[in-house]
């Protein structure tokens, strides 16, 4: 082969190989590992691990096989904690229950919990809600509850979706007071913007998945958000407390992603500043 041959064949292939890798990166899911303060946090719950799962996406482009990957890898993890940041759907209500009953394997031994996002409601509010229901993992909708342990408690709230649902912290965080270790669970992380609660140590989104494709030297063309790439992944500090977003394991729009692989989060919750 001369090398002319050469240089034309190897810049064929660099160009398939860039057309065909968004698509392979989509399926290349990754573990994110973070420890994060949970001010008042006390000491028996000190350590205590939560895997965040968000934006699964299960439609025409995520298979069902993908989300039961994603299951073992959760699994795998040993979390105690298990947060579902919602958007567990695309492109149709037919999709729901399949997503929902894999992610009904998932296990955690201080308890599973789920909000909804904006595309449950757009598909299917009802059946996303009967689907939690029967995977047996309790839906966080303006609600909460508290973990105990060795007499400290812990208070897992969620609020409703910021676009499609209403958000009433209140109702979510009960009677925890500014002395309390306090986590929440909100699809959108731009709700952290809107509801300034002081009592709130450490709040947990999805959503903007990261932006999805990152061009070089310039960050995300598009994202979901009303404050441009301030949420976009990673711990970010709000109004209020910190947030942390996460990637998210689906895609929606075209099935890709670049510089920007899909991801479970497994947090280590401290009370000490890290």
């Amino acid at each position: 082969m001369n090398r002319r041959k050469w240089v034309k064949r190897a810049a064929i292939g660099s160009v398939l190989g860039g057309l065909v890798y968004p698509f392979l990166e989509a399926k290349w899911c990754r573990v994110r590992r973070a420890t994060v303060t949970l001010p008042n946090l006390g000491q028996p719950f000190e350590g205590v691990t939560v895997a965040l799962v968000s934006d699964v996406h299960h439609g025409p482009f995520v298979p069902r096989g993908y989300v039961r990957s994603i299951v073992e890898m959760t699994n795998a993890l040993q979390p105690d904690i298990i947060a579902l940041g919602g958007d567990y759907c695309y492109r149709g209500a037919k999709y729901i229950a399949p997503a929902l009953e894999e992610l009904s394997r998932l296990r955690a031994p201080l308890g599973r919990f789920a909000v909804l996002g904006n595309h449950d409601h757009w598909d299917g509010l009802t059946q996303s809600i009967d689907g939690l229901k029967a995977a047996g993992i309790p839906l966080l909708r303006n609600t909460g509850i508290w973990l105990e342990k060795n007499g400290s408690r812990l208070r897992i709230g969620g609020v409703g979706d910021l676009w499609c649902d209403t958000q009433n912290m209140n109702a979510a965080l009960g009677d925890a007071t500014t002395r309390d270790a306090v986590l929440v669970l909100s699809h959108n992380p731009d709700t952290a913007e809107s509801i300034r609660d002081s009592r709130v140590g450490l709040m947990v989104s999805g959503h903007t998945h990261g932006g999805q494709v990152i061009l070089p030297y310039f960050g995300a063309p598009i994202v979901t958000s009303a404050f441009g790439q301030k949420y976009l992944n990673g711990l970010t500090r709000g109004p209020a407390y910190n947030v942390f977003i996460s990637r998210g394991v689906g895609t929606v729009g075209p099935p890709c992603r670049a510089f920007c692989r899909p991801e479970i989060v497994l947090l280590t919750l401290t009370g000490r500043t890290v």
